[in-house]
């Protein structure tokens, strides 16, 4: 495993300033904060085997690390992702997540705002590894009339530029939903388009996902199968949910009425969202794992990213069923993420097509045979 000594880190928290320098960033605080978080990352993590070796360890992470080395294994062999050093390594941090995403839109559109990094591109949120630094631009933001929405986030990808380690906050996960995590962010490594978070989030949910399904095939373990459906299910229960309100939120929004109806309108929707919830958590048999989402005041912000990692999975799968093969899978995604962004999604939106015509001839075969 690399080891990034003192010396490395200033390297790197210089190269990222100077980089913020060169672009003419004019927040050099933020940029500070941001190479001090990853370093201190890196500067904690320690090889799976020394934690395995310690005998300090309790049995239960030493069983959840041997996990995570199978998962990894697999990911490499059966999936194809980067064969490195990332997710070889584990951190224990004394905090819930690693960092804090704000994400901000207008009062009276589900349109985010954007930040542009060297290197990442332009993305619809800025992340903080401090909690009370993020709650404090979330602030400044709703000061100047934004909905705001502000959320633990439990990992991410740094693209391959460093070795990503295994974390506190997720290694806890149900096993499906550890593969799930570690595979979504491996999948940041294969194929990267500056600028355009749908496309890459939405393919590192295809990746985690047909990853998933390989995983449990693998396995055949019948509780772990048992346990994703029903995460799935909840899941696709949750995201319909928010792509109902977000359709009529958007509708509205479009729509010729008086700001004041709006944000009356607004206000409705909002809460009818919250009841529908209610519902459908009863039906769930009470299961809590989306209170957190509700955990700050209903707004547009809660919204703005949904379509990121969803919206283009089926044109991914429809591109998988096409080349067949994973190798020829990530080719074709990585031109479509050297394609001029107008090119890639009219490529996408192909693939979107082929996918809503696939689902709708099995439809139509299922009633016909009934």
């Amino acid at each position: 495993m690399k080891q990034y000594s003192p010396s490395y880190a200033a390297y790197a928290t210089g190269a990222v300033i100077t980089a913020c320098l060169l672009s003419g960033c004019a927040e050099l605080g933020y940029y500070a904060q941001a190479a001090r978080g990853q370093m201190s990352l890196l500067a904690d993590a320690k090889p799976i085997e020394r934690w395995l070796s310690d005998p300090e360890v309790k049995d239960d992470l030493k069983a959840r690390l041997k996990r995570v080395r199978e998962i990894r294994e697999f990911a490499a062999r059966e999936l194809g992702l980067p064969d490195n050093d990332s997710y070889k390594s584990f951190v224990r941090l004394e905090r819930p997540f690693v960092m804090w995403n704000v994400v901000a839109t207008p009062e009276l559109s589900l349109q985010p705002e954007r930040w542009c990094f060297p290197v990442a591109g332009c993305v619809d949120y800025r992340g903080y590894y401090d909690q009370q630094a993020a709650l404090s631009f979330a602030r400044e933001l709703r000061g100047k009339g934004l909905d705001v929405r502000v959320s633990g986030v439990p990992a991410y990808s740094t693209l391959g530029w460093f070795n990503d380690p295994v974390l506190s906050t997720f290694i806890h996960y149900p096993e499906a939903e550890l593969a799930r995590l570690v595979f979504h962010e491996l999948a940041h490594q294969v194929a990267y388009a500056a600028g355009d978070s749908q496309f890459n989030e939405s393919f590192a949910t295809a990746v985690e996902e047909i990853g998933v399904d390989r995983w449990l095939a693998l396995r055949g373990d019948n509780e772990v199968r048992v346990s994703y459906k029903s995460f799935r299910q909840r899941r696709e229960d949750f995201l319909k949910l928010l792509d109902s309100y977000r359709v009529q939120l958007d509708e509205l929004y479009r729509s010729d009425r008086s700001d004041a109806d709006k944000r009356q309108e607004k206000s409705r929707l909002m809460t009818g969202m919250q009841t529908d919830y209610i519902g459908m958590k009863a039906s769930w048999g009470g299961y809590a794992g989306y209170d957190r989402w509700f955990s700050e005041p209903m707004s547009n912000a809660h919204f703005a990213l949904i379509s990121t990692y969803h919206d283009l999975v089926p044109a991914f799968r429809a591109l998988l069923k096409e080349k067949q093969h994973l190798p020829d899978f990530y080719q074709a995604v990585r031109l479509l993420a050297r394609a001029d962004k107008a090119q890639r999604r009219l490529m996408l939106e192909r693939y979107l097509l082929m996918a809503q015509q696939a689902y709708s001839d099995i439809s139509n075969e299922t009633i016909a045979s009934q």
